[in-house]
């Protein structure tokens, strides 16, 4: 009996599973991604991959939407842990209420997921950066 009880039960985890499976496929049909299919079927074309099973490209999608999630999460939580420069108490006040995203916090939660960015000498963080302090006041 150890037997073939050893053996039903595996065999009973794997159906459970495959029903799961199954189940969350059919339910990707009635699910509206928030990245358009079109968008997921372009860039899965580009990279020379094609399907013409619609729920395979909203599982793309939504694997895409729960990354990006991620990241901006861990951007945020960049943002919160870097030490807040104040210029004066009403600065303080304002400073408090508002977080600013800055590339660097993207930066480094991308890396943390292993993309590395680079980006040119010439990015600005505010729109003012790079202008000579005459063109600034304006």
């Amino acid at each position: 009996m150890n037997g073939q009880t050893s053996h039903q039960q595996p065999k009973d985890g794997r159906h459970d599973d495959d029903a799961a499976l199954t189940e969350f496929l059919a339910s990707l049909m009635d699910y509206t991604p928030t990245i358009p299919d079109e968008l997921v079927e372009h860039y899965l074309a580009k990279s020379g991959f094609q399907c013409p099973d619609t729920r395979l490209t909203r599982l793309v999608a939504v694997a895409t939407q729960k990354f990006i999630a991620d990241v901006a999460t861990d951007a945020l939580q960049q943002c919160k842990a870097r030490p807040a420069v104040i210029k004066d108490k009403r600065d303080k006040q304002q400073k408090e209420k508002r977080l600013i995203l800055t590339m660097e916090d993207l930066s480094k939660a991308l890396r943390e997921y292993g993309v590395n960015v680079k980006h040119q000498e010439y990015f600005a963080d505010t729109p003012s950066a790079g202008l000579d302090p005459a063109s600034r006041d304006e």
